[in-house]
């Protein structure tokens, strides 16, 4: 089976840097006993140290959490502030998780689009048009996943002006900010809202190919003044679990000042940068086929024609590939993506991989026509 269906670098040959695993096996004796519940104090000041440089305002380490990932700290972030009714405005498509965890806190996902036509780029006007009374805050995805697009100060400030106009919160997922291509640069919206409470979530799964490891982090910046309550709920259920993994966040510091190895991956001749470029070229050769070209991350999200192929149930779609071809990939569906004719594809494995996937998916929709 060749899989494309999730973003863990580890199964594809991808290693961390030999230098960190070497710094956490010679902390492990340190790092046997519980920590503070948000996190030791070297992790803490490391990301206080890298929020700063990216002009995230007005983060004090007592506003930095560690986390079993930042998987864990979005849940978290959302049990703590929502209410049965509450409204958190999502992407479509989304990280599913986000989605999850608004549902599990008792809130409503409501979701904005982000439109292909415009590079992935979230409508602001649909933002607006959904935001009620009962609408809490606003998730940002930058970069994104399932998509790959990396969105622009531009967008991000009119995004920011929405969200002071109406006084919500601003959760700010940019686990790929280090994984950027094509000499662009990332810009932390927190940056752009000194005036808003916004938490920015991050982490090393991704950046220093330690998925396993479970390492993230979320900085609440600032003006938090009116958020008391909420941030009170924040540090209770963080304490609740009574810390994150220990030997893992003795990594923080030290990865956080180790960014050659994730620089080559996303440069020309770099590894990621290489297999992107050889998936955009598979996919936009398959008739019927279309992919907007990521500029970050390791996904992409293309697009089938729907006439051409009958498309109307993405995930049978899916399945359909994964029985004649064995190529496992999800469906556009799963990333809360309403118009079935999408699906992602995870391009961590090897560049032959890849080629192989593109040539038999090419093969499968050569004669591929839903039944009604």
């Amino acid at each position: 089976m060749l899989k494309l269906n999730i973003g863990n670098p580890a199964p594809f040959g991808f290693r961390a840097p030999e230098k960190l695993l070497e710094i956490m096996q010679n902390n492990l004796s340190a790092t046997e006993g519980y920590s503070d519940s948000k996190g030791i104090v070297s992790a803490r000041e490391a990301i206080k140290k890298y929020d700063e440089k990216k002009n995230i305002p007005n983060v004090d380490i007592d506003d930095i959490y560690t986390g079993n990932g930042v998987s864990e700290l979005i849940t978290l972030s959302m049990q703590g502030l929502l209410d049965y009714g509450d409204e958190i405005l999502v992407p479509s498509p989304d990280y599913p998780l986000w989605t999850a965890s608004v549902t599990l806190a008792g809130g409503t996902a409501v979701h904005y689009v982000c439109d292909e036509q415009a590079g992935w780029y979230p409508d602001v006007k649909d933002i607006e048009k959904k935001i009620t009374p009962r609408t809490k805050g606003i998730v940002v995805i930058n970069p994104n996943n399932p998509t790959g697009a990396l969105y622009p100060k531009e967008l991000l400030e009119e995004i920011v002006k929405l969200a002071r106009l109406h006084d919500l919160i601003i959760f700010a997922d940019e686990i790929y900010d280090r994984l950027v291509m094509d000499g662009k640069k990332h810009t932390s919206i927190a940056s752009l809202a000194p005036d808003l409470v916004c938490i920015t979530f991050n982490g090393l799964s991704k950046s220093h190919l330690i998925a396993g490891y479970r390492v993230g982090w979320m900085s609440i910046s600032g003006d938090k003044s009116n958020a008391k309550g909420y941030i009170e709920g924040i540090k209770l259920l963080s304490s609740m679990r009574l810390c994150s993994n220990v030997p893992a966040q003795s990594l923080i510091a030290p990865a956080l000042e180790m960014m050659e190895e994730t620089e080559k991956l996303v440069e020309p001749g770099g590894r990621v940068y290489e297999q992107r470029e050889c998936i955009v070229n598979l996919l936009n050769d398959i008739p019927g086929v279309s992919v907007v070209k990521p500029e970050a991350a390791f996904y992409c999200f293309p697009k089938l024609d729907i006439e051409k192929f009958n498309i109307h149930d993405d995930e049978r779609f899916a399945l359909d590939v994964l029985r004649k071809k064995k190529i496992l990939f999800t469906h556009g569906g799963g990333f809360h993506y309403e118009t079935p004719d999408h699906f992602r594809i995870v391009y961590l494995p090897e560049m032959e991989t890849l080629k192989e996937a593109g040539q038999k998916l090419k093969e499968f929709l050569a004669d591929y026509r839903q039944l009604d």
